[in-house]
């Protein structure tokens, strides 16, 4: 096989300043190259956590995005392994961020034994925090 690794993920926003807040202060990526006015968008710009690289979008001018949902075919959700997911959820929770997703009342939960939580980022996009890697 060809493949080496997922480069990164476009992740489309018309809540660019709120998207770029949450995965720099609230995730960790940090800027690596930020473009205004890229080909009839308002922004282009690239982050990265270690060798993960997310490219953050606006919509061209005069367009609106879909609404997500997770009825949409495609990725539902990204997920990142955490030392430790309750330390990662009191965290995220210290810096003021509370939008979590409950499940059964509960911000962090077990499947199939494992801790994990849910978060979601001011687009939309849903993003699973983990303690440990399934494979």
């Amino acid at each position: 096989m060809s493949i080496k690794m997922i480069h990164h993920i476009c992740i489309q926003t018309e809540k660019y300043q709120e998207s770029l807040d949450f995965y720099t202060r609230i995730l960790g990526f940090h800027i690596v190259n930020e473009t205004s006015n890229f080909h009839g968008r308002a922004f282009n710009t690239w982050m990265k956590l270690g060798s993960f690289m997310i490219e953050l979008q606006t919509p061209k001018e005069g367009e609106e995005f879909n609404k997500w949902s997770s009825l949409n075919a495609g990725p539902v959700h990204m997920a990142f392994i955490v030392d430790n997911v309750e330390e990662e959820y009191e965290r995220i929770k210290s810096l003021g961020y509370n939008d979590f997703k409950l499940k059964n009342g509960k911000v962090v939960y077990k499947v199939l034994g494992e801790n994990l939580f849910k978060i979601k980022a001011p687009e939309g996009t849903e993003i699973e925090m983990r303690d440990t890697d399934i494979a």
